[in-house]
């Protein structure tokens, strides 16, 4: 099986909100990246040099286990503004090591309710129109 890769449009939400209300006069910061998607990542995980491009704040610091077992501290920082298949949202992002790949963990699945096929290496959301959420 392949890995989905997908572009991911990405935004600082401070800039956005703050442009919006009339606060901000530059630009707002975004970039577009190509990120994997892991369904056994639970947050968005952004590379270091990215996190900086958009500006993103320190939130809080969070133990994230590897696929090798190994254990890191790395910095949670936010909030961000992601955009996939034409869904919107906004959330944290583990902060990675400069360069690193980015990848779409559960959280941002869920929360566009987006359906990973990776046997045919798809992305795709689970209704047409909009997400449709568990409240359960």
């Amino acid at each position: 099986m392949g890995e989905i890769v997908v572009n991911v449009g990405l935004e600082n939400y401070v800039d956005r909100s703050t442009a919006r209300s009339g606060l901000r006069t530059e630009p707002v910061r975004r970039t577009h990246v190509d990120g994997v998607v892991d369904t056994g990542a639970v947050m968005l995980m952004l590379p270091e040099n990215v996190v900086e491009q958009l500006g993103l704040e320190p939130l809080r610091t969070a133990i994230v286990t590897y696929a090798d077992e190994r254990r890191e501290e790395r910095q949670v920082a936010g909030p961000v503004a992601i955009e996939v298949c034409d869904r919107f949202m906004v959330t944290e992002c583990v902060v990675g090591p400069p360069l690193s790949e980015p990848l779409i963990g559960q959280i941002v699945l869920e929360g566009l309710d987006l359906i990973a096929d990776c046997a045919n290496r798809t992305l795709t959301p689970r209704t047409p129109d909009y997400p449709s959420l568990k409240l359960k």
